[in-house]
């Protein structure tokens, strides 16, 4: 039995994605590619999404301590503080006095500033799951096409081998043929009683 030749990707791309390879998509092209060239489609994508800059990297820190226990507990102390301060320990000579005036002003503006760096970190976020998404597209698409490549060669083994059993029993047929024709040819022809 010869050994099939390389499995032509390319070529099959127009049965297992339902076009030619001229009419795949960049994205798959490239997988496609890797698959011929047996090499690695997955990588540390990590590495690569952990590149930000001093702003983005800033958002994030800001972003994740802003959404802690930390923050609360921090930021609810302060405010007993404060209130504890401008009512009961200053008394009339309060710098905020009880509407907190000052405080709610403070409040504002750590709300009006939060907010912005909170969503550029949720758009890095998403970014970063988007580049997410197309690597795992990557990965999924190469192993697929390793899968598919794989039943392609099972099957054609499997037929290779049927198309073996076949001639080894039309060979054993051509022989038990042939031992029956001189097997009757010895024993002369059958005696009538």
């Amino acid at each position: 039995m010869q050994p099939k030749p390389h499995l032509d990707y390319l070529a099959r791309a127009r049965s297992w994605f339902g076009g030619t390879s001229a009419e795949l998509d960049p994205a798959t092209r490239g997988i496609v590619q890797l698959a011929i060239d047996r090499r690695v489609t997955s990588t540390d994508p990590g590495k690569l999404l952990d590149r930000a800059t001093f702003g983005e990297a800033l958002a994030d820190r800001v972003a994740a301590f802003g959404g802690s226990w930390t923050f609360i507990v921090l930021f609810l102390a302060a405010l007993v503080g404060w209130v504890a301060l401008n009512t009961g320990a200053l008394g009339a000579d309060a710098l905020d006095p009880f509407p907190y005036i000052f405080l709610n002003l403070m409040l504002s503006m750590v709300a009006a500033l939060q907010a912005p760096v909170i969503m550029m970190s949720q758009n890095r976020q998403a970014s970063k799951d988007r580049q997410m998404a197309g690597y795992d597209y990557a990965v999924n698409l190469k192993a697929e096409l390793e899968i598919m490549a794989l039943h392609e060669k099972m099957d054609a083994m499997r037929s290779d081998q049927i198309m073996l059993l076949l001639a080894q029993q039309q060979t054993q047929l051509d022989l038990l043929t042939r031992l029956v024709e001189r097997s009757g040819d010895v024993a002369g022809p059958p005696s009538i009683p």
